[in-house]
C-alpha cells in the first residue's frame, strides 16, 4: 500500500502563485512515478502533470504547460506541484497519484490522496 498526502492549496487570485505538495509513505520502493490531477466541481478529472521517479521525465497538459512545474524529492518521498500565473479556470481539486493505470494521461490510479482545493478568483 501507498498513502499520499496532499497539501499546499488555498485561496488566491488570478496571476498569484501556489505551490503543492504530495507526501507519499508505505510502499514508496514500488513508485515508478507520480501524477497531479484535478476535478473541478461538475466536471471529469483532468491529468495535470507526471513526473518519473528515476529520471528526469516530466509532462504537462497543454492547458499548464509554461505555468506548473512538477518536482520531486526522492529522500523526502515528495512531490511538488509549483503553480505561477494562476487562473480562474485552474480552480479545483487537486490529487496526486500513483500507480497510473492505463497511458499517459489517463487518470485511473492505484493510488491517489483526499486531495487539496485550490480555488483562483478573478
Amino acid at each position: 500500500q501507498v498513502q499520499l498526502v496532499e497539501s499546499g492549496g488555498g485561496l488566491v487570485q488570478a496571476g498569484d502563485s501556489l505551490r503543492l505538495s504530495c507526501a507519499a509513505s508505505g510502499r514508496t520502493f514500488s513508485i515508478f512515478g507520480m501524477d497531479w490531477f484535478r476535478q473541478a466541481p461538475g466536471k471529469e478529472r483532468e491529468f495535470v502533470a507526471t513526473i518519473a521517479w528515476g529520471s528526469t521525465f516530466t509532462y504537462y497538459a497543454e492547458s499548464v504547460k509554461g505555468r506548473f512545474t512538477i518536482s520531486r524529492d526522492n529522500a523526502k518521498n515528495t512531490v511538488y506541484l509549483q503553480m505561477n500565473v494562476l487562473k480562474p479556470e485552474d480552480t479545483a481539486v487537486y490529487y496526486c497519484g500513483t500507480g497510473r493505470l492505463g497511458g499517459l494521461g489517463s487518470t485511473t490510479y492505484q493510488y491517489w490522496g483526499q486531495g487539496t482545493q485550490v480555488t483562483v478568483s478573478s
